[in-house]
């Protein structure tokens, strides 16, 4: 990978004429997203703090310290401009869910699953009329179609932005249960990285700790935590 030194001086941010949004840029020059598209988002606060990824680089940047950048760069050239590619891979992750695939043993970690993900499937009935299927087999569980249909109309209500922090949420941890449920303040950050590792955590504590393994968890938690702020930066 190439890597660019820092090329400008100034970062400002300027709201855009008739209130569509807000443009960052970079030494009076509207940035640009990687495609080509002026890189301007629905909030003012979004666009200061993704205006401070830019300012605290130092000399040579450093992408993985800009993650809100990351994520309105995929809302504004993956997700508009295909938004049916985009619903589809988050749709995907709902009809196979990890919540709704569970352990016949040992006890205690059948235990665990149920604590942590029966109330979120009851939340997503109670809150969106959706009924997903689980099973404790290892083959396919089929979701019904009206479940499917649900999941669907939740997904494509979602504006660019929302879709590309949901999509980013529900593929770091595998559910899209758990990515809705945080997005909907059902779950915050630490809830949903335990819903999403009760397995892991589980074989840790009967195996032992991985260093590796604890390493790569941290970040993906580092990452959750700046989805979630994207999200919330997104309703201010």
């Amino acid at each position: 990978m190439i890597e660019r030194r820092r090329f400008y001086r100034e970062v400002s941010v300027q709201a855009e004429p008739r209130g569509t949004g807000y443009a960052v840029l970079l030494d009076g020059k509207v940035m640009k997203a990687p495609a080509g598209a002026d890189f301007s988002v629905p909030t003012r606060v979004l666009a200061d703090a993704v205006a401070e990824e830019w300012r605290s680089q130092d000399g040579k940047l450093r992408p993985e310290t800009m993650l809100l950048t990351r994520l309105c760069n995929t809302a504004l050239d993956r997700v508009r401009q295909n938004r049916n590619a985009a619903i589809e891979q988050v749709l995907a992750f709902g009809g196979s869910d990890l919540v709704c695939y569970r352990a016949d043993m040992p006890a205690e970690l059948v235990r665990r699953q149920a604590e942590a993900w029966d109330p979120l499937l009851d939340w997503l009935t109670g809150r969106h009329g959706i009924e997903l299927r689980t099973g404790a087999e290892i083959a396919f569980i089929q979701q019904s179609s009206n479940a499917l249909a649900g999941l669907k109309e939740v997904i494509s209500t979602l504006d660019d932005f929302h879709l590309a922090g949901l999509h980013a949420a529900t593929t770091l941890m595998g559910s899209l249960v758990i990515a809705l449920a945080l997005m909907e303040c059902r779950l915050d950050v630490e809830q949903a990285f335990g819903a999403a590792l009760v397995d892991d955590i589980y074989q840790e504590e009967r195996w032992g700790r991985d260093e590796e393994m604890s390493a790569k968890t941290a970040a993906k938690k580092r990452e959750l935590s700046e989805i979630s702020r994207f999200i919330e930066l997104l309703a201010q």
